[in-house]
């Protein structure tokens, strides 16, 4: 599904704006572990930002539980807040020439290249809603822990290495370990933001682009590479994305529940105080959807 450009939307709605009489299945699972799944297709960077900001505003007003965003991205550079810009080996003029994007943003770690056939997600989580209330690096242990055991479903045996985030093919003899899964987080007063992105079927060869977070001695790989087709059939980007899913529904101890809509996770402004706060959301998720209308790396 193609995307089209930010279209930056702002609603500051008053007691008594009507909605959808459509109930809001997220708003009664706020005390709950119920993490709320929402797929977005394909989304380009710069709205899937701006959701993010918007989401994460609304957890921190306890007006939505924990939500986990899946979705893809056309080709984009993502350059953190630890990043050098001569990890970036393209000049801007080819990066434009061949419609990539470039994006200086918060999280943490380095640069990082997203794209066709790579499985972003975004976990919208309150660290404090766990117990014991979750710290920075349980945190991504978990999102590895997640990656690790969604790998091992097509039969990819992956690991952590020490001082190096992200999820590794296992080394065996002159084959070293390869970078399957990459991640990079933000956290502000216990919010997280940004999150993984797992190579499925992504065309390895946009990451000569870049130095792939900073790290000059090891490659990327992807499940394709890895899965061997004699055991494994190879699975469309759907389905990773619900193995994913569920795992992070066992891994982070919630019961998972997917919505069709972002209407379905926004809170009912007949129930909610006012708030002046991004509420509507942009017209290109909604085309996608069908509808009418701390840094850590």
């Amino acid at each position: 599904m193609a995307s089209a450009a930010l279209k930056v939307w702002r609603l500051t709605y008053k007691r008594g704006l009507k909605r959808s009489p459509a109930p809001n299945r997220a708003s009664g699972f706020l005390n709950e572990m119920i993490l709320s799944v929402l797929d977005l297709g394909r989304l380009d960077y710069a709205t899937g930002l701006a959701l993010q900001k918007t989401l994460v505003e609304l957890r921190h007003q306890q007006r939505i539980g924990n939500v986990l965003l899946l979705l893809e991205h056309p080709p984009v550079l993502t350059l953190g807040r630890n990043s050098s810009r001569s990890n970036i080996l393209a000049s801007d003029e080819f990066l434009s020439a061949r419609g990539v994007e470039i994006h200086e943003i918060n999280r943490g770690g380095d640069v990082t290249y997203h794209g066709p056939g790579q499985l972003v997600g975004y976990p919208i989580f309150d660290l404090r809603s766990f117990d014991p209330r979750l710290g920075a690096v349980d945190y991504v242990r978990k999102l590895e822990e997640v990656l690790i055991r969604a790998c091992g479903e097509y039969g990819v045996r992956t690991q952590r290495i020490g001082g190096r985030t992200g999820v590794w093919t296992s080394a065996g003899g002159a084959i070293q370990e390869k970078k399957v899964a990459a991640l990079g987080v933000h956290i502000s007063r216990g919010i997280t933001s940004h999150g993984f992105a797992l190579n499925v079927t992504t065309d390895l060869r946009d990451f000569n682009l870049i130095v792939p977070c900073g790290i000059v001695d090891r490659e990327v790989t992807s499940l394709e590479l890895e899965i061997d087709a004699s055991v494994h059939a190879m699975p469309d980007l759907q389905t990773v994305m619900h193995t994913v899913s569920r795992y992070f529904g066992q891994v982070f101890d919630h019961q998972i529940l997917w919505l069709e809509s972002l209407e379905d996770l926004l809170p009912n402004p007949a129930t909610s105080p006012a708030q002046d706060i991004p509420l509507s959301i942009p017209d290109e998720v909604k085309r996608l959807r069908g509808e009418k209308e701390s840094h850590f790396a």
